[in-house]
């Protein structure tokens, strides 16, 4: 059933542009089936959850390729499998007269069996697999309208990803040459009488894995990749901002910290030290600059660059409460981000304006997008009562944990970065439902919200958010079961 649940996308998804589709709606019945079914799969193999493990092929000095559902990829598997049928139903409606969809469903429903290749990793030789492979299906995403900015944006993406890849490679040979076992072992795989007297040199290949790992994760310096990658289309950007790409780089990091190197072995060290601070520099970088930015999908796409250091922020504390926390704010900012992605989308798509400043007076004219564009902003802010503040609040308690200086730091950089989203975010609700004095109503005629297939997903994901807010507590205590080594 693993096997079928990355193949399954794979195969669907290769298909598309050979089968010769009466219309548009055949290929869309026809790709969401597929979707569906493997979305069952992951689900059942949750809900029914067994130890074996899939060796794929095997190759010489205990290689393989092998996948393994734990507590872990329970976790990013079953986040991916509930968000990505409904970013397809929504592309169906955002790409109604695009030409191309045959080519851009294709690559689409592939990505989402490769991401789950990376989920479902017995090991970091599978795992750095698929990772690649995520490069290779993406990046036609990217480029799909042909632009001259989407092909160079598409080009800047492969060369950053293949770039970080290189680095993330020389983790994965230290891991094979000093490692008992390539597989992922929660507290690390270290042999500690092979690494001897080079522990220096193991800290500086962990922070070099962990740059690498983190140009998919956009962390300072290797993120100007994700802004310009903004020129694809919503349901693209939807994805490689919350779903499957970043949070395939942040999912990599946990791994690779607490799975391989392990935490005991980097704790204390200069290592956590250089990779904290980088963190802590992302968080107020991405927020920064996303109040400076005037395109609106571009200032969402600084504000992940800003998220999801908060992720690695709880990562590099290297605590058991760290780590949950860092789960915590990767499922809550999934939900969050994608819904403000899709908000952004229909605005773009019904109205044709992409700046902030374009946006005066457009809540009068789609109160359901900016009502819930506004539920999202809210949300990432950290107000209590929605998803993020659960996420927020459980970093900053892990930091505090600690009692180390840089971590305090760590909550200084949260606190600012909360005020910097309040402002980048509510500025765009203030220009739909405030707009200036010398506003004319006539040049929003004809604006309105999209249809049902736009507008299910954002209600859906509105829902979570406000189920997260209000009661947690399963999710939270699972997350701690899975870092106890119950799960």
């Amino acid at each position: 059933m693993i096997l079928a649940a990355v193949i399954l996308p794979l195969i669907a998804g290769a298909s598309i542009p050979l089968i010769k589709w009466k219309n548009k709606l055949h290929m869309h019945v026809y790709d969401m089936i597929a979707v569906l079914i493997t979305t069952a799969i992951v689900w059942y193999m949750i809900i029914t959850p067994g130890a074996e493990a899939l060796t794929l092929v095997t190759f010489p000095g205990d290689l393989s390729i092998a996948f393994r559902l734990d507590s872990l990829s329970m976790v990013f598997a079953g986040m991916i499998s509930l968000l990505w049928p409904l970013a397809t139903l929504y592309s169906y409606e955002y790409l109604m007269h695009d030409n191309h969809q045959n080519i851009f469903f294709m690559f689409y429903t592939m990505t989402y069996g490769v991401t789950l290749g990376i989920a479902m990793a017995a090991n970091i030789l599978t795992m750095y697999f698929f990772y690649e492979l995520l490069t290779i299906v993406t990046v036609p995403l990217v480029m799909h309208t042909l632009t001259r900015k989407a092909i160079l944006a598409s080009r800047k993406y492969m060369y950053y990803s293949l770039g970080g890849a290189a680095f993330a490679f020389l983790g994965m040979i230290f891991i094979i040459s000093y490692g008992s076992t390539i597989e992922f072992k929660l507290g690390g795989v270290l042999d500690m009488a092979r690494v001897g007297s080079r522990t220096n040199v193991l800290l500086l290949i962990y922070v070099f894995a962990f740059m690498g790992f983190g140009v998919k994760a956009a962390v300072c310096p290797f993120n100007s990749w994700l802004p310009d990658a903004g020129v694809a289309p919503t349901p693209v950007t939807a994805l490689l901002h919350a779903v499957a790409v970043v949070k395939s780089g942040a999912f990599a990091i946990i791994r690779l910290t607490f799975y391989l190197f392990g935490a005991d072995f980097i704790r204390g060290t200069w290592a956590q030290y250089v990779t904290m601070s980088v963190v802590i520099i992302t968080i107020l970088y991405g927020s920064a600059r996303a109040v400076k930015e005037t395109h609106i999908k571009r200032r969402l796409a600084y504000s992940t660059i800003s998220n999801l250091s908060y992720i690695l922020f709880g990562v590099t504390l290297l605590t058991p409460y760290g780590m949950v926390a860092a789960l915590i704010h990767m499922v809550m900012h999934a939900i969050i981000k994608i819904s403000a992605f899709f908000c952004a989308g229909a605005v773009i798509e019904r109205s044709k304006r992409e700046y902030v400043y374009e946006l005066d007076g457009l809540g009068y004219n789609m109160p359901q997008v900016f009502g819930l564009f506004t539920l999202s902003s809210l949300a990432l802010m950290g107000v209590p009562g929605l998803g993020g503040f659960i996420s927020k609040w459980n970093l900053a308690l892990a930091a505090i944990d600690t009692g180390r200086p840089l971590a305090y730091a760590g909550v200084a950089a949260l606190l600012v970065s909360a005020l910097l989203t309040a402002i980048y975010m509510l500025t765009v609700v203030a220009r739909a439902f405030f707009p200036k004095g010398d506003y004319d109503i006539r040049v929003n005629t004809g604006i309105s919200d999209p249809g049902p297939r736009m507008l299910i997903p954002l209600y859906i994901f509105a829902i979570a958010m406000i189920v997260f807010g209000i009661n947690s507590t399963y999710l939270i205590d699972y997350l701690m079961s899975i870092v106890s080594g119950i799960a």
